[in-house]
């Protein structure tokens, strides 16, 4: 399936470009992924061992065996990776999957589907199930023959799903909404900071529950942060997602466009980029200054390309800033100090950090969030024991 899909990175691609708007550049990262997670899958499928456990009086093993039937509920924003996150682990622990994708964008898993079929994969072991959320996705939730639901999506549809399959005991695993921080002290390297805060929160066009739309910075440093963040924010290519060296591309929809313009009315002071004119949903690179930490911008998931800055005093107010929010999901922070690198890094509540860097997804390491941005984890080595039960046998060997 991996060596199929690897054939056919570029067509899947294109396809992600003309269906999502995603960049040429980021959707052949998105393809090669599901290729990389996919052969990343297919070893881990004899790894998948169980344990002999010391008892007195015999023997006891434990085996790890397949849910069954596992279905997933994939979001619009990443339609081709984050389908892969769930559908490759699931079958490589035996599993079969019913794969209901976004209706916005069902045509990357349509595609999949008949490559996995091209690839060897036995018919109707996966299954591409479009549909709208209230018909297709709650028969998958409610379906008694579904053992597992895997959903990415909005925090609100995640409580829902959770509520729904909570009557038949049903496992989930619930990968939901971000408000990460983005925490640069004033030891940082700060042209490496602000040359990176950009595209943390602007790549897929702020569309990430991973983006760092919190960029919090101490306050000695606040002003130069700002000059050195300007240019960075005003020179983004934003365009043509097709085009090789456009940046950033249109948002999804008009009610998304209109969403992300509802978080920044007029009067607020902001740092923008440029955005073009005419046909297509296009919103400019933000940066808000200048409010409060309450501001509905500073606290909801805008899910568009704007950021807000907000200042901070010492470490103790970094740390309550970052974790003054209902999600956990992902976040950064910029420091020279080690020692302060492992203390914050302990202290903020997010299920995914990095120092020195925005990266928040590998496919060979775990990925999920703490409080109200989801339950589980996904990707890593244990993934596909998430798609197993525990069976444990003892053997008598008494006479």
């Amino acid at each position: 399936f991996a060596r199929v899909v690897d054939d056919h990175v570029e067509e899947l691609a294109q396809l992600e470009v003309r269906e999502a708007g995603h960049t040429i550049g980021n959707a052949r990262w998105e393809a090669g992924n599901v290729r990389d997670l996919l052969d990343f899958a297919a070893g881990g499928v004899e790894r998948l061992a169980g344990r002999q456990i010391p008892v007195p009086g015999g023997l006891d093993v434990t085996f790890l065996e397949p849910l069954g039937v596992v279905g997933m509920i994939a979001p619009w924003n990443f339609p081709l990776p984050i389908a892969a996150w769930g559908l490759a682990p699931a079958l490589a622990a035996g599993n079969a999957v019913v794969l209901k994708p976004a209706e916005t964008t069902p045509l990357t898993a349509l595609r999949l589907a008949e490559l996995a079929l091209e690839a060897g994969i036995p018919e109707h072991l996966f299954q591409v199930l479009p549909g709208t959320g209230p018909v297709a996705g709650d028969a998958l939730v409610e379906h008694p023959g579904v053992a597992k639901i895997v959903f990415t999506g909005s925090t609100r549809v995640g409580k829902q799903i959770m509520a729904k399959c909570s009557t038949r005991v049903k496992r989930v695993t619930l990968e939901l909404g971000g408000k990460s921080p983005n925490i640069v002290f004033a030891d940082a390297d700060l042209t490496a900071a602000a040359a990176a805060a950009p595209m943390s929160f602007l790549d897929n066009t702020g569309q990430d529950c991973c983006a760092r739309t919190r960029i919090l910075v101490q306050r000695t440093v606040y002003d130069r942060f700002l000059e050195l963040l300007a240019p960075g924010i005003e020179g983004v290519r934003v365009g043509d997602p097709a085009d090789e060296k456009t940046q950033m591309g249109p948002l999804i929809s008009r009610t998304q466009l209109e969403r992300v313009r509802s978080y920044v009315p007029d009067g607020l002071t902001t740092i923008r980029g440029t955005a073009p004119e005419g046909p297509g949903f296009w919103y400019p690179p933000t940066v808000v200054t200048g409010v409060a930490p309450t501001a509905p911008v500073a606290t909801e998931e805008v899910f568009g390309p704007v950021a807000v800055v907000l200042p901070f005093e010492d470490e103790e107010e970094a740390v309550r800033l970052a974790n003054a929010t209902e999600y956990g999901l992902s976040g950064s922070l910029w420091t020279r100090d080690v020692g302060r690198a492992i203390r914050v890094s302990r202290a903020v509540a997010a299920g995914n950090l990095s120092v020195n860097s925005h990266s928040s997804v590998r496919y060979w390491t775990p990925f999920g969030g703490y409080k109200q941005s989801g339950l589980g984890r996904e990707l890593g080595p244990d993934a596909l024991a998430a798609f197993t039960e525990t069976k444990n046998v003892f053997i008598s060997t008494e006479a």
